[in-house]
């Protein structure tokens, strides 16, 4: 008797497909693709994939319970050995801007979309598998992906969400029992690695750099109607395309990415390769590759090797560079508009709620009931300068301040005292250190209670927004390390620790302690390279 798959009775819409230019060439060769907006492509099979993992809530985003999730059909499609009833596999093509320079086609190099699942809710929900194999737009490049990379992909989206951060989502990661030749930094030393894929779940993909590319093309016929789409799928509520419309959905993409890259700096995320081809227009976090997470709190650090020397895409850069992004997708939309000031106004917006955006964000993190710019702008600044200073865990020194007495009778040391265990060198603090962030705790103490919040409420405000924790580094490779070797419970552990990043979780304070000295500069631990 023949059964029909669970995952076969899915209902798919394929809009993408649907309404916009395809490429008209049937080769999976790496070309120049003109005037499409995709190329159908199908997956690589692989010899013998295993689950590693799959997040419940993002399943459940899919109509999809457990028993699917843990079945060997989920097994076959998510690895991409074969497609469900509906899924039809393209990647998409786009360009973007690296480093801050032009690169031309880019497109979706190793990743390849399933199609549009629509839930019983009538939310339409892109899956996307990364390290399926080649495309048209892998240029010298095998379309696979490694374990390490796709475990940390899988965890952070997941970790993200959670954290309250837009982001897209990870359904799965599952190891495909193939080996992967990288040279993880780059330095004439590759290895075979265990090959991975990742299903991650948005609802679009589209990046900046989909505009970009039309736009350079001169191929405005193909801009417009990917406008246009996107305008009726993804912003309906801001009605039928035209100038005006085009001008309101410019300015939403740039509160949205104002409101993301907010998010990165509440909770110390650092993106790694901010290129505006890695830019969502939905406002997600998306394309989790050379991310990092600030453990001392540093403005200069990058966690991406390539980006080292300039360190263009440094966590106190993030704000400026979304800013820039943003400039670009203005100059691709332009020959829709004509007018260069109604698309600089429409910018202006990105700045403006960036701060206030940001304003509110910070006297969350203090407890403070709202951001007053008289007394709060130089509160903030001298916070950030003192942070510098040391070498401070974030996440340790905000969660620890909210258990600050407020009592200003106490000596320096007795201020200082529930702080101690943010610094990673106490020993090295200097008087002049000691005396200058007394002398901040102090003010803010007395800032504080110009407030008069009950402290009960103070604490809850803050332990709402300054997680406790975060998918450290270190963390992300020990269970690497475990799950290379075949044992997958460390990464179960970390989903399931990121699942409440702001609870206390007494049995799992292992979690939430300090950057072992080991990973200071362990590799994977402190800087991480594009290869995946």
């Amino acid at each position: 008797m023949i059964t029909t798959s669970p995952l076969d009775n899915l209902h798919f819409d394929n809009r993408f497909l649907r309404e916009l230019p395809g490429d008209t060439e049937n080769i999976n060769l790496p070309r120049q693709v003109s005037e499409a907006c995709y190329s159908k492509v199908l997956p690589t099979a692989v010899s013998e994939p295993q689950l590693v993992a799959y997040s419940p809530e993002t399943a459940a985003l899919l109509d999809l319970p457990d028993s699917v999730c843990q079945s060997e059909d989920f097994l076959q499609v998510f690895a991409g050995n074969r497609l469900a009833n509906g899924m039809e596999s393209y990647a998409m093509c786009y360009g973007g801007h690296q480093f801050g320079n032009w690169a031309g086609q880019l497109g979706d190099g190793r990743a390849i979309n399933l199609g549009e699942l629509q839930n019983q809710r009538g939310e339409h929900w892109a899956l996307q598998l990364k390290g399926a194999g080649p495309t048209p737009y892998s240029r010298r490049a095998d379309g696979l992906a490694v374990l390490r990379s796709s475990i940390r992909e899988f965890l952070c989206s997941e970790a993200m969400h959670h954290l309250g951060v837009p982001t897209t989502r990870a359904l799965s990661v599952i190891n495909t029992g193939e080996k992967v030749l990288r040279d993880m930094f780059y330095d004439g030393n590759p290895k075979l690695e265990p090959g991975a894929v990742v299903c991650r779940v948005a609802p679009s993909f589209t990046r900046f750099g989909n505009f970009e590319l039309f736009s350079s093309r001169g191929e405005i016929n193909v801009l417009k109607q990917l406008l246009d789409f996107t305008i009726r799928t993804d912003f309906p509520h801001l009605g039928e395309p035209s100038t005006a419309t085009y001008l309101a959905w410019f300015s939403e993409v740039c509160q949205r990415t104002a409101t993301m890259i907010v998010h990165w700096q509440r909770v110390g995320f650092v993106h790694g390769v901010m290129n505006t081809d890695n830019m969502s227009i939905l406002g997600l976090t998306i394309d989790y590759g050379p991310y990092g997470w600030l453990e001392n709190f540093d403005l200069n650090w990058t966690p991406n090797t390539t980006d080292a020397g300039g360190r263009r895409y440094r966590y106190g850069n993030q704000p400026s560079i979304a800013y820039w992004n943003l400039a670009q997708l203005a100059n691709a939309i332009f020959p829709l508009i004509d007018e260069v000031e109604p698309l600089q106004q429409a910018l202006k917006t990105y700045k403006d709620h960036f701060e206030s955006g940001w304003q509110a964000m910070m006297a969350n993190k203090l407890g403070l009931k709202a951001f007053a710019t008289a007394t709060d702008n130089d509160l903030c600044t001298e916070l950030l300068s003192i942070l510098q200073m040391a070498e401070t865990d974030m996440p340790i020194f905000y969660r620890q301040l909210a258990k600050l007495p407020l009592d200003l009778g106490l000596t320096d040391d007795a201020l200082i005292a529930p702080l101690a265990n943010a610094f990673y060198l106490p020993e090295t603090l200097s008087a002049d250190y000691q005396t200058r962030l007394a002398a901040w705790l102090r003010v803010y103490i007395q800032r504080l209670q110009t407030d008069a919040q009950p402290e009960a409420s103070r604490r809850q405000q803050m332990d709402a927004v300054n997680p406790k924790y975060v998918l450290r580094n270190y963390l992300a490779q020990q269970a690497i390390d475990l799950a290379e070797q075949g044992d997958n419970t460390m990464v179960l552990d970390l989903l399931e620790l990121l699942r409440h990043p702001y609870d206390e979780q007494p049995d799992k304070q292992s979690y939430a302690e300090k950057r072992p000295d080991w990973a200071r500069h362990k590799a994977g631990c402190s800087m991480l390279s594009c290869s995946s």
